[in-house]
């Protein structure tokens, strides 16, 4: 696995992208610390649209904005 400091990450962003999408795994450093890694996406993540669809639904079903507007919720995180 190669590592690029967060500086060249941010410069040559569209370089590692395209390794990364030939399979490659580059981690980013600030200051010598690995902070992220640049990996291909998992492909046993990824689900079937009906599913992923029927889990946002049940989520919404348990989880409400007791009255608020998301509108509301949004300005206040801009605060």
């Amino acid at each position: 696995m190669d590592s690029v400091g967060a500086y060249e990450a941010k410069t040559q962003l569209s370089k590692l992208l395209e390794r990364v999408m030939k399979g490659e795994r580059i981690t980013i450093t600030k200051h010598g610390v690995p902070v992220a890694i640049l990996q291909p996406p998992d492909p046993g993540k990824s689900g079937d649209i009906k599913t992923v669809i029927s889990e946002i639904f049940r989520y919404r079903k348990k989880h409400s904005l007791k009255g608020h507007s998301l509108k509301e919720l949004i300005e206040e995180g801009r605060r």
